[in-house]
């Protein structure tokens, strides 16, 4: 049983400040910072179950909400904050700055996991940082809104997709024609794009945990 500290964060940006959800593993060998899905949050159950078994494999997970309580409302009658995709992206890197700043945090490598949306988020952000940004794993996402960015993503990059979620499929494989370095596809068979069957997200969870403790320990070594 690996013994872990969760608490409330709130991180400054400019005049706003993002409340997160960091937990935090005894001798942790990473941190994996969540990008949610349009419509979602930090308390997105999926992504939460994803992080409890990250947490278990001793990663330290950080969650965080994309927009404040002001900008949900907003967006909740525009839609538009959700598909601005350098917009989160720069939230992401606001919250790896503030995770290095932090001291039990600072030394560890930093992995992204981004949902849907939040996906290319996560892909814009690793592109902007490509000495920081040690891997990403992207479940159910879209990487075709990260746009040219793609090209300039050099972290080793896990595209999980469910089987039934055809037109998702395509997006992610030729997302993966266009990247560079070390990416994989791997398909969940039977799975939507919720992954609510039985044992989907139990597989996502085993993958993702998988890939980010290959490379973050990597990266670690190095």
């Amino acid at each position: 049983m690996v013994d872990v500290r969760a608490r409330d964060v709130r991180m400054p940006l400019g005049p706003v400040t993002l409340d997160g959800d960091l937990a935090l593993p005894s001798d942790p060998r990473g941190l994996v910072i969540f990008a949610h899905g349009s419509g979602s949050s930090r308390k997105s159950s999926r992504n939460r179950d994803v992080a409890a078994t990250l947490q278990a494999d001793g990663l330290a997970t950080l969650l965080f909400d994309l927009l404040t309580v002001d900008e949900e409302r907003v967006d909740r009658r525009t839609a538009h904050l959700r598909f601005d995709i350098e917009f989160l992206a720069e939230r992401l890197v606001v919250a790896t700055v503030w995770g290095r700043r932090q001291a039990a945090l600072r030394h560890l490598p930093i992995g992204y996991f981004g949902a849907s949306t939040g996906a290319a988020a996560a892909l814009v952000a690793a592109a902007e940082q490509p000495a920081e940004i040690a891997a990403v794993v992207s479940r159910g996402g879209r990487p075709d809104l990260a746009g040219p960015a793609l090209q300039r993503v050099g972290a080793p990059t896990l595209l999980i997709v469910g089987g039934a979620d055809l037109p998702v499929i395509g997006l992610n494989e030729r997302a993966r024609t266009l990247m560079r370095g070390d990416v994989e596809l791997r398909i969940v068979p039977g799975a939507t794009h919720l992954f609510e069957e039985p044992g989907a997200l139990e597989e996502v969870a085993r993958l993702a945990s998988d890939w980010f403790t290959r490379y973050l320990t990597r990266r670690a070594a190095a």
